[in-house]
């Protein structure tokens, strides 16, 4: 079944990879942006009769407003991305976040579809095992997980919605960062050949940013099934240290070292594992690999040796 969809922020790392992959399905799509970062992340689908295109940006309720009414499906992945961005400007990354996405909460029908990215950052440190489920109690640490917290718990209240909290996101995508953790130890390995660890027992769970596409694609297929839901999208194989990841990046680029800081700690303190058995049950399974990711990375990191590719 085609969709009129309608994509907030599809020109940053997570929408220009999946945008493509919502044409390729037949869809209709149009992506509202406003271009912070001056990417022309979607210029390779720029010839497809069914892309659509807005520079603005989604605080601008007079352009929001008519183009959710032709939507049959919103995807708002707009957003001031991470910890350290929100710190910098706490009053947009609120207005974005937050604001905008209550105003399109209350301009929506029922009858529209929702999927909503939100973060299982949110989780902080876990339980007494730092293992974590849907169910598990909710401990954000910065304004960035507070915020998409308070948000995930108002579009769980529209009658058509799903929330993925994402693990942290990884792999090559045209509006690259390389502030994400996988990515920013890969890049370090490539050009510095080593980084110094804090907490390097801290765990997280992990997820390509081509899987996040996919579990979206999923989530409109199985929409009946799935709404109502929050469902954790991980790689249940990558709940793994940081002196794991490392260890990884180190069997593709051996000279890469890791020692560990004999002083001091890392301002992010999220420690956690996470169970994805619950999206597994749905018959959506990540199909690429944190090997595979980091393998990606190295040919990118080829092309790329610019810190424009981060978020702040």
């Amino acid at each position: 079944m085609s969709y009129n969809i309608l994509v907030t922020g599809g020109g940053g790392y997570l929408g220009s990879t999946m945008v493509p992959e919502l044409l390729s399905a037949g869809h209709k799509v149009t992506v509202l942006d406003n271009f912070m970062y001056g990417q022309n992340s979607l210029a390779h689908v720029c010839h497809d009769q069914n892309f659509k295109v807005v520079r603005a940006d989604i605080r601008q309720e007079n352009v929001m407003l008519p183009l959710m009414k032709k939507a049959d499906v919103i995807i708002p992945l707009a957003a001031y991305v991470g910890a350290p961005l929100c710190a910098k400007d706490p009053i947009g990354a609120s207005t974005v976040n937050h604001d905008a996405i209550i105003m399109m909460l209350k301009n929506l029908s029922k009858e529209q579809l929702v999927l909503m990215p939100t973060t299982n950052s949110a989780y902080g440190t876990g339980d007494e095992n730092n293992f974590c489920t849907e169910e598990s109690p909710l401990r954000p640490i910065s304004q960035y997980a507070i915020e998409k917290l308070e948000i995930e718990m108002a579009v769980m209240q529209h009658a058509n919605a799903i929330s993925f909290r994402l693990a942290t996101v990884f792999g090559m995508s045209p509006r690259m960062r390389i502030d994400l953790l996988v990515n920013d130890f890969t890049y370090r390995a490539v050009y510095d050949r080593f980084v110094v660890l804090f907490e390097p027992h801290f765990k997280r769970n992990y997820v390509h940013v081509r899987d996040v596409a996919r579990v979206f694609m999923h989530g409109i297929a199985c929409f009946d099934k799935m709404k109502g839901q929050i469902y954790n999208v991980g790689l249940s194989n990558a709940n793994i240290s940081k002196m794991e990841l490392c260890q990884e990046i180190q069997k593709q680029i051996p000279d890469f070292t890791f020692p560990e800081a004999e002083v001091g700690k890392d301002p992010d303190q999220r420690n956690y594992i996470v169970s994805n058995a619950k999206i597994e049950t749905t018959g959506f399974n990540p199909i690429h690999s944190l090997e595979l990711g980091i393998a990606d990375l190295i040919k990118g990191f080829t092309m790329i040796k610019n810190t424009r590719y981060g978020n702040v």
